[in-house]
């Protein structure tokens, strides 16, 4: 669930104990561990990815690059590398080893829900609040092919732990089966009476979970039937997954997180009445009698292992099918059937093929990695041309890193200036190539509008508000609001009245010092501007004031208001210093703002004598 901190309390199926990971800044919305369980990546609303280590619980990299919401993460199968997407439309592929991305896939429209990764690491399909799911080929880097039969948003795609097929769950209540050889739909699942938000293929590849709000049911396809249907109140239901002929299913709901466990034992995989027809027939389906026939497509490659004999052997890039999805001819598959048999007889050999347990034989040689990698001093990534239509066939390699290792990063933060050429959150290389349509051209430029308008209109809200207050009450009152409000936009809108109209008064700066701190730090320019302006007159009207009042001898009896300003003068003397120390940090940087921290600097000179 949505928190700035992931917990991971003690359960029966991974057991450890609790431990906490804080890092990110913004509300957690992403959470995935990989196979090993030695990693576990995060994402959040900023769109910021964090990949730790669980054993030393401190963070390994951070990943920046989206521009929102972190909706869905996955660790490659073989590789150190991760796949993300955003409701920015983009999806991302990483080196967990490097700090760029690899590549970025642009082509959906709208928020990307769901990526998974095929299990030979090949390919990422990727599912989209568009209605559409998008198939990329990893090692070309473009879209192979997108499937549209939805009719609303695309939940979670699952590919087939054997064989070239792809399940998608949908708003639409309906899950669809699509051959990744003919690239066609070959099933539509109905009978959900909410949205699909899970799917899971059975270890064997036998049958299918699917998990929706109200229900767990259990699918079978070619004919398409409904084996079982099991009423589960788990509500968002965000994943599952099977452990000793248990399903286990994890929901939640605003801070409480649920898990569910369903006895496989006691749940029918086989027979079921048929969905188009309402059919019932409870006699288990007649096996077929040549088991080789039961497979109707290809299985996935992996790397080669010594648990069998016989080894699968490796197809070359000719042998492999096109994008347009032509299927080889049955005279080829019978060939091929008699060279290598995909049947794995022994269970303990179908655990170390497809479960393996430990890194070494999960990792194929170097290379075996799906995509070239970005070099280590490579830290921009908008050279690499990007992934979708118009993309070359194969990624050039990758350039030398002499030229980029020269250049040493800026330690400080990189200021907004107040007066720009371009606008911000608009990227030149995102209009390249040339080629691209008005429609594209204007959807780049739309990027953020939505987001800045509903900014905006909080803004004008907010700032009527502390009008209003202002009107009824006085100056102290609309200024306590604004600081209240926790956004500092508003306190620059009014500390700029407040400036250019002179209204300070000594009760405004025990309020306002803490602000200046904030704005001085800031990373806009204009925030710094106001806030040294304040800083300035601040000094200039009420320095004499506190200095003399602090120096002052204690007087005789009992004087209320006299002791009231000596306390507000001690509170303002105390916050000054604290900017002090702030201001002879900035006063060492180079440029413009360098020198106008040095003028302030000198002018609270007068602070160290006094204290």
């Amino acid at each position: 669930p949505p928190g700035s901190q992931i917990e991971y309390p003690e359960c029966v199926c991974c057991l450890f104990t609790p431990q906490s990971l804080t890092g990110h800044k913004n509300p957690v919305e992403c959470v995935q561990i990989n196979t090993s369980e030695e990693q576990v990546v995060t994402g959040s609303q900023s769109g910021s990815i964090r990949v730790w280590d669980l054993e030393a619980a401190k963070i390994l990299r951070t990943l920046m690059g989206h521009k929102a919401n972190i909706t869905s993460l996955g660790f490659h199968p073989f590789g150190d590398f991760i796949a993300s997407s955003s409701m920015d439309t983009n999806i991302k592929l990483w080196d967990v080893r490097r700090k760029g991305y690899v590549f970025r896939c642009k082509g959906h429209t709208q928020a990307v829900r769901s990526l998974a990764f095929s299990p030979d690491g090949k390919w990422l399909a990727s599912a989209s609040d568009d209605c559409t799911i998008k198939l990329w080929d990893l090692t070309q880097g473009k879209t192979i092919t997108e499937f549209k039969s939805h009719t609303a948003a695309v939940n979670i795609v699952q590919f087939h732990p054997n064989e070239y097929l792809l399940a998608s769950g949908s708003s639409d209540r309906t899950i669809k089966l699509w051959d990744l050889e003919k690239f066609t739909m070959i099933g539509s699942l109905e009978g959900n009476t909410s949205p699909v938000r899970c799917v899971l293929f059975s270890p064997d590849g036998s049958c299918l979970y699917s998990g929706a709000t109200d229900s767990l049911r259990v699918y079978g396809w070619e004919p398409d039937r409904c084996f079982d249907t099991v009423s589960v109140g788990w509500g968002n239901v965000s994943d599952l997954s099977i452990c000793s002929q248990q399903l286990i299913s994890v929901s939640h709901q605003l801070s409480t997180v649920s898990s569910y466990v369903v006895d496989l034992k006691k749940v029918k995989k086989t027979g079921g009445s048929v969905i188009q027809g309402i059919i019932q027939d409870n006699q288990p389906l007649t096996d077929p009698k040549d088991p080789k026939g039961a497979a109707l497509r290809r299985s996935y490659e992996r790397p080669t292992t010594t648990c069998s004999a016989q080894r699968v052997k490796q197809s070359s890039d000719s042998d492999r099918r096109s994008p347009e999805g032509e299927r080889r001819s049955p005279s080829e598959d019978e060939g091929d059937e008699k060279v290598s048999s995909a049947e794995i007889h022994n269970a303990e050999d179908y655990k170390e093929i497809f479960q393996p347990k430990n890194a070494i034989s999960r990792t194929p040689p170097k290379m075996s990695e799906p995509f070239p990698a970005p070099p280590e001093d490579v830290v921009s990534c908008a050279k690499r041309p990007a992934v979708g239509e118009g993309a070359p066939t194969a990624w050039p390699p990758p350039q030398p890193a002499v030229s980029t290792a020269k250049a040493k990063p800026q330690h400080h933060p990189k200021i907004i200036l107040s007066t720009r050429n371009e606008p911000i959150g608009l990227n030149v290389a995102d209009f390249l190539p040339v080629t691209l349509s008005d429609e594209e051209a204007l959807s780049q430029i739309r990027k953020g509008h939505d987001t800045m308008c509903v900014m905006l209109s909080s803004r004008h809200k907010n700032l009527e508000t502390v009008r209003s207050v202002w009107a009824r009450e006085d100056i102290k009152k609309a200024l306590d609001t604004a600081v209240s409000m926790n956004d500092l936009a508003i306190v620059v809108d009014l500390l700029n009245i407040i400036n250019l109209q002179s209204l300070w008064k000594l009760d405004l700066c025990t309020t306002i010092l803490p602000q200046i701190d904030k704005l001085l730090q800031s990373k806009y320019e204009s925030y710094m501007q106001t806030g040294c302006t304040s800083l300035k007159l601040i000094m200039k009207h009420f320095w004499i004031l506190i200095s003399d009042t602090l120096k002052a001898t204690p007087s005789v009896g009992v004087d209320i208001t006299r002791e009231e300003r000596h306390q507000k003068c001690r509170t303002c003397c105390k916050q000054l210093k604290n900017l002090s120390n702030v201001v002879k940090n900035k006063a060492a940087q180079v440029g413009r703002h360098g020198s106008a921290f040095k003028e302030l600097q000198l002018l609270m000179g007068p602070l160290d004598d006094l204290l």
